[in-house]
């Protein structure tokens, strides 16, 4: 009598609980370029004329033209690579609100990601200084040269990068809320060598 043999099908996959290594490192390299960029803002923001203030401003405007090819690489990326889903039981426990706020900030500091650094790059060409990146490959001009529109654009790029810093650090209270108080070991999902 002829037996007949199924080959066995493969469990569906679960998705990842942690994010790709590519996403983590992308994740804490922009975060550190961030948090870089904006301390040396603010302090060359108070200095006098000098050449450490130029020097101050061109590795700003370096650094942000950095982040922002970052940010395009860590976006192109998250469109191509779906992001782990949150277990069930911690998507079941949160409330609406941290959801809508959860994806709100994300969407918002996305956002601002491009923003704050194209702000800067058209303020910097409508003040009339080009940026040469590291000194070497010039860049064009985003806006053509104009005092008014340079006036115009400063407390704009100085009001959006403020608001990337107050939505970074909800991001980080919203972090260390979930790994302190609720104890969901939400945190390891971007952690780097976690396993």
């Amino acid at each position: 009598m002829p037996t007949h043999h199924t080959l066995p099908t493969a469990a569906p996959s679960l998705p990842a609980s942690r994010y790709s290594t590519t996403a983590i490192a992308l994740h804490w390299l922009l975060g550190a370029a961030l948090i870089a960029v904006f301390a040396v803002g603010i302090y060359m923001a108070d200095l006098p004329f000098s050449p450490r203030r130029l020097q101050l401003y061109n590795w700003h405007k370096w650094a942000g033209v950095t982040i922002l090819l970052l940010s395009l690489l860590r976006l192109v990326w998250r469109i191509t690579h779906r992001p782990p889903a949150l277990p069930a039981a911690m998507e079941a426990a949160m409330p609406q609100w941290q959801k809508v706020a959860h994806h709100g900030t994300h969407h918002a500091l996305y956002l601002l990601f491009f923003a704050v650094p194209l702000l800067g790059w058209a303020y910097s060409s409508a003040a009339g200084f080009p940026i040469v990146f590291l000194g070497l490959v010039p860049l064009p001009d985003f806006v053509p040269a104009s005092p008014a529109l340079a006036e115009l654009l400063k407390p704009l790029h100085k009001l959006s990068a403020l608001g990337m810093a107050a939505l970074v650090l909800l991001h980080v209270a919203a972090a260390l809320k979930h790994q302190l108080i609720d104890r969901d070991n939400l945190l390891a999902r971007m952690w780097p060598g976690q396993r």
